[in-house]
């Protein structure tokens, strides 16, 4: 039902995809921003250059992590290392991270990222913080 493959013959064949970190990077970048939003049920890093534009992005549900495994530090650890990766190609050589969220992977995907060589500048939790919260709920009536 799927995609047909065409096989030419000379042996390669047409109609598979490409992975997208084969082809060269666009950008040669020295230094960056790395954003980390870790939920309980997932987490997403971007990389971005000093002035915010996103260069590169993953989280552990595109790596095919799914329902509650997406939220383990493991997967957050996965992540991390594959945007090291990117982020090598790039020529990035430090970065500054921006963490928000309470989730699991908090802490996993910035070791990760930083066990790739690539050194960390500052980290800063932006976590949301409510001032009143959301409005309590009104007394069980029997």
């Amino acid at each position: 039902m799927g995609k047909k493959r065409i096989v030419k013959k000379g042996g390669e064949s047409t109609g598979g995809k490409k992975a997208s970190s084969s082809r060269a990077p666009k950008k040669k970048v020295a230094s960056g921003r790395l954003y980390v939003e870790a939920t309980y049920n997932n987490t997403k890093v971007s990389l971005s250059d000093e002035a915010g534009n996103t260069l590169a992005w993953s989280s552990a549900g595109t790596l095919g992590f799914k329902g509650a495994k997406k939220g383990t530090p493991f997967a957050a650890a996965k992540v991390g290392e594959i945007l090291a990766d990117k982020a090598e190609a790039m020529g990035m050589k430090e970065v500054g991270v921006v963490i928000r969220g309470v989730g699991a992977g908090r802490e996993a995907s910035v070791r990760s990222f930083a066990g790739k060589g690539i050194e960390i500048r500052s980290i800063k939790d932006a976590t949301p913080v409510p001032h009143n919260g959301p409005k309590p709920p009104k007394p069980r009536r029997v």
